[in-house]
């Protein structure tokens, strides 16, 4: 060997660094992708070195140059074409390797349904939702688009507020042109099926808007929120993608029989923060809370002899209960709502009536209110006449109980001539 030559087969240069033995062709292809020669049905990257209003030339690795032909870009979304510009690197995908000007066939629109079919699979992978925008319908339900492949929102699929909202004929036509945020629930690209869901998507978004709010809700808070639906049991609230409920009990100081008497659906209010089961995810919220305790201040409004409108709320046995001004709970005894001799409340009053009545006692410790209706409806001289025709009198039957079951005990007032009618413990459990 001459002086200065170098042997090609050595392990070493001349400088004594170390390098590989001769490498193979495959690697050589591996390493130099411009080299590796062009498949019918692959998706490369080429650059586009030339375009007009017709076709595309791009450069696909260093010995083949393509075109993408008219007829293909004109499949493909137009604001997407006229973005393009020479010198930018777009995805092809390989048709045929040779046309009549020995040119490779390049499809732009195959690559980009190829590579949003890929988006769509890792999209449905990672169970994240898009904003799509409906393009037409059928009879089933809704076309959304996810790029250049064609999507189907069932109407099954529609999150039921909107289902609400549509009207029943031509329903799927006035959504036409609006965004709606899906997700998707099932991708067969072999039978190019491409199933989305508002409905999943609608429920994801709350439940992850549930869990945040989870996180930063603390009893006591107040939040505003709006009335979503009733039930017998009490109100649902909508705080901003998850529900709260205010239970019966925590809509009124007063009984409410059903939370239609006191709020209706789409209302909005303040709410109270009662408690947060973390481990449930519920919130239990009142309305009454963020009112005054009605009988810590009932001496400030009202007044023994005071004549106040009400409405009657329940009817018992031994009475009829009416409501003050929608806040304080009074009893009428049924001794206090005629003269005359009746076996039942109703034969007097009925549930909603609106009457006027005389207040006769008032017991803020016990929460109690007595009242009067045949005090303001009758003759002031037979509001204690006894003797009267109508009188109420124990039978001999109720003697041996008279102690325990009496239905009434006359005290006299200090500030007027009338009575306070005593209920006993008995009567008002029953209630």
């Amino acid at each position: 060997m001459q002086k200065g030559e170098v042997e090609l087969n050595s392990n070493h240069t001349t400088n004594g660094d170390f390098i590989e033995q001769e490498m193979t062709m495959a690697e050589l292809l591996e390493q130099s992708p411009d080299l590796q020669p062009l498949v019918r049905g692959q998706i490369i990257k080429g650059t586009i070195v030339k375009k007009d209003s017709h076709e595309l030339l791009v450069n696909v690795r260093s010995k083949y140059e393509g075109v993408v032909k008219a007829k293909d870009l004109e499949r493909v979304n137009q604001e997407y074409v006229d973005s393009l510009e020479e010198g930018d690197e777009i995805p092809v995908y390989v048709v045929h390797m040779e046309d009549d000007d020995g040119y490779v066939v390049l499809s732009l629109n195959k690559a980009v349904v190829e590579h949003d079919w890929e988006n769509a699979q890792k999209l449905f992978d990672a169970e994240k939702g898009f904003e799509g925008k409906v393009v037409s319908t059928n009879k089933g339900g809704l076309i959304v688009n996810f790029g250049s492949v064609r999507g189907f929102v069932p109407g099954s699929q529609l999150d039921a507020a909107r289902i609400n909202n549509l009207e029943k004929t031509n329903q799927w036509n006035s959504l036409i042109g609006q965004k709606l945020y899906v997700k998707i629930i099932e991708v067969d690209r072999r039978r190019n099926r491409l199933i989305l869901s508002e409905k999943a998507a609608a429920e994801e978004t709350r439940k992850r808007q549930k869990e945040a709010l989870l996180e930063e809700l603390q009893e006591g808070d107040v939040i505003q929120g709006q009335v979503s639906s009733l039930a017998d049991f009490g109100a649902f609230i909508d705080l901003g993608g998850t529900e709260g409920l205010i239970h019966l009990s925590e809509l009124a100081w007063t009984q409410v029989s059903h939370p239609r008497d006191i709020v209706k659906v789409g209302d909005e209010l303040d709410v109270h923060v009662l408690n947060i089961d973390y481990e449930r995810q519920r919130i239990g919220l009142s309305l009454k809370r963020l009112q005054p305790e009605p009988w810590s201040q009932v001496l400030e409004n009202y007044q023994p002899g005071q004549v106040v409108s009400a409405e009657i709320t329940k009817l018992t046995n031994f009475g009829a209960f009416a409501r003050i001004d929608n806040i304080l709970e009074g009893l009428i005894h049924i001794s206090e709502l005629s003269s005359k001799s009746i076996t039942h409340p109703r034969d007097v009053v009925s549930e909603g009536d609106k009457v006027q009545l005389r207040i006769i006692s008032i017991e803020p410790d016990k929460r109690r209110m007595g009242l009067s209706l045949k005090q303001v409806t009758e003759p002031e001289e037979t509001w204690n006449d006894e003797n009267s025709e109508g009188a109420v009198t124990p039978s001999s039957d109720e003697d041996a109980t008279s102690e325990e079951t009496s239905p009434t005990a006359e005290v006299e007032s200090e500030s007027s001539d009338s009575t306070e009618v005593v209920t006993t413990e008995a009567e008002l459990e029953q209630v």
